[in-house]
Formats: C-alpha cells, structure tokens, sequence
C-alpha cells in the first residue's frame, strides 16, 4: 500500500473507531474499486435479454408496507446481521433485473389501503379505501352497491385457464390482501357472517370466509384465520379462550375438503411437516386463529416460516404442467410492526419475506416463471440522521440534537413513538432504541402509524418482465401478470411457451450438466 494512502487509510480507521461504527475495507478507498463495480454492473445491463416467452408460472411477492425506505433499511440490517456493516449488501430481489415505480394511490383517497391496492394489482382496476375485489362504483360499506361491479383476480383468471392457484400470507387468509385475489365485498372488515352489517345481511352479501370457500377453488390457502371458519360452539385446538366466530353454524372447513381429492386441512407445524406434496394436491393450513405471529416472536416447532409455506406451496403447485399462480405475502407483519412503531419487528420481517423470494428462486427457474416483488403501500417510516458507514440501523444518530439529546436514526412521521411530555422528550441510547419491544421515535402522537402515500418499487424477473419500466399506475401490474401468462383478456397474446429445459429445477438442471461434463471427462 502506498504511503499516502496507508496513512489515509489507518486514519479513517481511528476516525471510524472512535465514532463508534464498523470498519470500511481498504479497496473502497480508490478509485479503482468503484470504476470496476460500474463496469461489471454496465456489462450485465448490456448483456440483459428481454424473456418474449408466455410465463408458465407467475408468483406475485407482496411486502405489504415495505416502502423503499424500509427496504433500504431492511437491505443494511440484513448485512449487519452477517457481520458486515451492511450498505453494501443485497437482497434478493435488488437482483431482478427489471425494475418500476408503482403509484399506489385509491381512487377516493390520497393515502392507500391494502384492500383498494390489492384489488389494483391483482384485479387490474383501482378501487375504494376498504373495498376488495369491485370496482370504484361501490362505496365502502354499501353492500346492495357490490353487485354488477364485480372484477376478478389474476388468480382467479389463471385457474379458469388450467393452473393450480395458491395463497400465502403471514395474516389471516381473509385479510386485504389476500382477500382480493377471490372475494368481492364492499368492506375488508367482514370476515365472518358475523361481521356483516344489518344493510349487507338484508342485501344477500357473503362474508370473505365464506367467498374464499366458495368463489374459487384453490389449491393451497397457508396463512391465519382459523376462527373466522369455524362456529361459535368449535373450541380453537390450540388456545383454550378462543373459539369459532360464525353465527351460522357452519363449519368452513368441513365445506372447503367436499369433493376434493387428495385434499388436506393442518393446523400446526407437526402436520404440516408431515404433508407429502406430491400426494397433496389440495392443502389448507391457518395455523393462528388471527394472524401469524411475527417471525421474531414465531416458535418453529410449532409453527411454520413464510419461507417454508412458500416451498410446500410451490411444490405442490408445480405438478400441473399447465403451470400456476402463486400469492405470496408478508403482510404481518411488515405493516403492522411499522403500524406499532416498533421498526425492528418490521424489517425482521422484510429479511424473512426476501429469505422466501430466495427459496421460491430455488425452486423455480427464470425461462418460465414470472416473479415480481413489491408492496401495496409504503409507510411514513424515515431512516437517516447523518450516521456514518455502518451505524447500527435500530441504532441512534451520532449526532446531538438541539435539544442536546440523541435521537433514533429510524423514526416515524408520526404513531405510539411520540414521547414528548411537556414540552420535552427522553434521551435515548443504542442499548434502548435497539429493543424488541422499543417504539422508535415518532413526531405526531398517534394510537397507530399511518401508511404513506409515496410509490413503491416493482422488481421482476423471468417472461415479459421487461414491461415493468418506469412509473406506472399500480393497477398496471395485473395487466402485466395476464398478458404474460395469456389470461383473459389477453389470452391472444401469440407468447410461446420456452422449450422443455426451462420446466426443469435449477438444481437438476446443474445435476444433469455435471453428469454431462462427467461422461465427456471419462471418455
């Protein structure tokens, strides 16, 4: 190393310790460093080919809350949980190639929910705050305005046309965003008979259990939700307090396994393990009676990951050869830890949810299967304050306030973190701020954080991805997700499906190169 530079070096080395945050490698102090990284990432652009197949399978990711800012800071505590200082480190989906804004606003409000943004991208028209699977002709709440104004999912589409469908979700099945992909209801809040309002009984609407039962056969259904299916007179099997939450008297799931083959109901992650996806071709698991617990509260041994509902998913869907339709969400809890002010839950679950979008890689390959990430809405969730390289993310700012007291470098806009008392706030320290229960500081006091109103990123890979640019309305992505799959309304869409070798695991189709080179080698 050269003089100079050694002393430059071991300068910001001192300068670094005594800030307090980790150490920066000596390549990242030349030149020659960054102009290598611009080269090596300009030869993959150049080198990328638009897919013009028609996708076989499509699986839509759906980080519900995971704003561009909570990504960034998902993406630094990912790499400072390896050990490294984090910036430089990559999710997964930073490495889809193709890459969008989405405008996520309803057509009655600035500030979206997950139901109007859900019916957007899954539905392909934009919709109301709290309405599911209708159009903007139906004000919420106004059940006699459902009928007539009915739109349909792309899942729904793809299982008219052959495919196995599926649904994920760290929520219960019931909620916005999953509710879309089958339900139509003038309010995302019905989900059991009981529920409903006086108007929407009189009126003949359905609650969303019982359209998940009965408007789409699917496949796979893996989320919460136990007690919206079952009576009151049911006990829940795993907590004593809980019990059904229908006045009918119906038992949904006993409905949902009628004439269905090899069909399965589990409830817990003994079962679950135990369910063979091969003999499986219909799997329902609600393994909490609401939502699923958050991945950092979550007991493995009882119940199963996002990444791992993800592969049984997959593995039972991809047996059909006309291929499938996969909804995958972390809506827990991504948005409700950043609805309870408590970051640190909300980015542990934006590394879960990119841990299944890595999984899902794994078993899929690219030529056929349409992947896209992104989220319904974003949160007023900010992350800065003029910390240096490698400041721990639940960290607090190196800087003093005016107050002269330190501040979180995750805050929020506004929710349950405001802590002024008159007229001052607490101080805080990194021991505090980076607690499981700890509310980072908000500005505005509120019982609960507020969505935000800004676009969300769209990355995708595989057939047609490349009609992902730009800025789009969020309504765009379903219109997408059709076309490459040719589904109504676009089932002339003249895509050929890729040869036989994209149908094939990525890891057989290693296996089967490494047999190859082997023959060749020994011949």
């Amino acid at each position: 190393m050269a003089g100079k530079h050694k002393f430059a070096f071991f300068g910001l080395l001192i300068f670094i310790a005594i800030k307090g945050t980790l150490s920066i490698s000596e390549e990242e102090l030349h030149a020659t460093y960054w102009n290598n990284k611009g080269k090596q990432a300009l030869h993959t652009a150049l080198n990328i080919q638009p897919n013009i197949h028609q996708a076989k399978n499509i699986i839509l990711f759906i980080g519900d809350g995971m704003g561009i800012t909570t990504l960034t800071a998902a993406r630094i505590l990912k790499g400072q949980l390896a050990g490294h200082s984090g910036e430089e480190t990559s999710l997964v989906m930073d490495t889809f190639p193709h890459c969008a804004l989405s405008k996520t606003y309803n057509v009655d409000q600035q500030m979206p929910d997950s139901a109007g943004t859900a019916t957007a991208y899954l539905c392909g028209v934009k919709a109301n705050y709290g309405t599911l699977g209708v159009t903007a002709s139906t004000p919420r709440y106004n059940c006699s305005a459902v009928y007539g104004n009915e739109v349909t999912s792309v899942l729904h589409r793809a299982k008219q046309a052959g495919k196995s469908v599926g649904i994920v979700t760290t929520t219960r099945v019931q909620h916005a965003s999953p509710g879309a992909n089958y339900a139509h209801t003038a309010n995302r809040g019905w989900y059991a008979d009981s529920d409903l309002s006086k108007e929407a009984v009189q009126n003949g609407c359905r609650d969303i259990s019982y359209q998940l039962v009965h408007n789409t056969e699917i496949n796979v259904i893996l989320g919460g939700g136990r007690e919206y299916m079952f009576p009151r007179d049911i006990q829940d099997p795993e907590y004593s307090n809980v019990r059904g939450d229908r006045d009918d008297g119906q038992n949904l799931i006993v409905e949902w396994l009628k004439n269905k083959r090899n069909a399965k109901y589990v409830w817990n992650k003994k079962d679950f393990d135990a369910v063979n996806p091969a003999k499986t071709d219909f799997l329902i698991g609600l393994f909490e009676p609401k939502d699923c617990r958050y991945e950092m509260e979550r007991n493995p041994a009882t119940d199963p990951s996002l990444t791992e509902m993800t592969e049984k998913a997959i593995k039972i869907l991809s047996k059909n050869p006309k291929g499938y339709f996969l909804f995958v969400e972390d809506k827990g809890r991504i948005d409700h830890g950043h609805h309870a002010g408590r970051a640190k839950r909300s980015l542990t679950e934006a590394i879960e949810f990119d841990r299944a979008i890595g999984r899902a890689a794994e078993l899929t390959n690219e030529l056929d299967t349409l992947s896209i990430a992104t989220a319904d809405h974003s949160h007023v969730f900010t992350f800065g304050g003029g910390s240096a390289r490698g400041n721990s993310v639940l960290g607090v700012s190196r800087s003093i306030a005016e107050d002269n007291k330190r501040f979180t470098n995750a805050g929020y806009a506004n929710g349950p973190g405001y802590q002024f008392v008159n007229g001052s706030r607490p101080d805080v320290n990194e021991t505090i701020s980076k607690g499981d229960e700890y509310r980072q500081q908000a500005t505005v006091p509120l019982d609960s954080e507020t969505h935000g109103s800004e676009d969300v990123a769209i990355f995708a890979k595989g057939p047609m991805s490349h009609l992902f640019h730009g800025v789009q309305e969020q309504s765009y992505i379903a219109h997408v997700m059709a076309y490459a799959a040719c589904l109504e309304p676009y089932e002339d869409c003249k895509l050929t499906l890729p040869n036989h070798a994209g149908s094939i695991f990525p890891s057989l189709l290693f296996l089967l190169i490494g047999l190859l080179l082997c023959m060749v080698s020994s011949s």
